[in-house]
């Protein structure tokens, strides 16, 4: 089964779930607004561009897959929609630097990655 965020990523775009009611983005999956209560979900393509919360480098990757990348940059980073978002991102990659998504693909998935 696949979901509509990955499904978007796939497909070169950063999706967030928001509200046909009220038009507030959700965080995470929900079945109703965490504003208004409105069950009239539905998904929207980002525009790709955010700003970074947070940044970690991994040194010891968590799985056998991932230690070919390591060591790696993981952000946090805020879509300009609002939505807070990982993904991958260069070394140097300093909170409060402007980015804009791109994809990487890895194995059968394609993940997010800012530049």
């Amino acid at each position: 089964m696949t979901h509509p965020y990955t499904e978007g990523l796939a497909a070169g775009v950063v999706r967030y779930q928001c509200c046909a009611a009220c038009d507030a983005w959700q965080p995470l999956t929900r079945l109703a607004c965490r504003a208004c209560g409105s069950t009239d979900l539905h998904w929207r393509d980002a525009s790709g561009r955010a700003t970074v919360f947070a940044v970690t480098e991994v040194s010891r990757a968590p799985t056998e897959a991932f230690r070919a990348l390591a060591p790696y940059t993981l952000v946090l980073a805020t879509l300009d929609e609002g939505p807070r978002v990982m993904g991958h991102a260069a070394p140097g990659a300093r909170i409060g630097d402007r980015v804009r998504a791109s994809f990487m693909a890895f194995g059968d998935s394609t993940l997010l990655r800012f530049d």
